[in-house]
């Protein structure tokens, strides 16, 4: 195994395994849970599951970051929140590692330069594609746009279903959460965040 950095977690060096010992450790839980990974139905699941994973869990190949690297100028002044609402949020909870499915809403004052709307889009798919917890999702996203566009404020709201909650445990099928994170404008003047909240949830006709 070869050591690796990581910075998304405390610049820790981690061992980098190879798609053969993860192919390798799933043959084990197919075992452990009483199945024959040798049976012809499953001799290619393990392999598959690597590649399945490595889809679910790009986010940790990738820099949000230069995702915002390029803005536009050429925007006649404007000066308003920019709101893109219903993303999709496909990522997996870090303490089962069960699906957690749901929509994200960002917005961005920006600061003289505006970003393209798809970055918006790309950096909620980063940060989602990693093992999460919904609150840290949100700030994360929220700092990062932040940050990176030198905004005058961002609003991040995600509401998601867990299934480590809907599928186990106390299995409330119906139960939603929702968390908000506010930055710079958006948490200085309720004005702003009214007229956010109001925004997004304005129904689609």
């Amino acid at each position: 195994m070869k050591l690796v950095k990581n910075t998304d977690n405390n610049n820790k060096d981690l061992k980098r395994v190879s798609d053969q010992e993860a192919e390798e450790a799933f043959k084990t839980i197919l075992s452990w849970i009483g199945e024959d990974p040798d049976r012809e139905g499953l001799l290619e699941t393990p392999k598959r599951v690597v590649k399945a994973f490595k889809e679910y869990f790009k986010g940790y190949k990738e820099d949000p970051n230069q995702i915002l690297d390029k803005t536009f100028g050429d925007v006649e002044g404007y000066d308003d929140m920019v709101i893109q609402k219903n993303i999709s949020v496909q990522s997996h909870c870090e303490h089962h590692m069960a699906p957690i499915i749901g929509k994200a809403h960002v917005a961005y004052i920006p600061n003289e330069r505006v970003v393209g709307l798809s970055k918006l889009a790309r950096v909620v798919e980063v940060f989602s594609k990693r093992l999460q917890t919904q609150e840290r999702l949100t700030m994360q996203i929220a700092n990062t746009l932040m940050n990176s566009l030198d905004a005058k404020g961002v609003a991040v709201t995600i509401d998601s279903t867990h299934q480590c909650m809907t599928m186990r445990g106390i299995k409330k099928e119906q139960a939603s959460t929702v968390t908000n994170y506010y930055l710079g404008k958006f948490k200085e003047d309720l004005s702003y965040q009214n007229r956010y909240l109001r925004f997004i949830s304005i129904p689609k006709e």
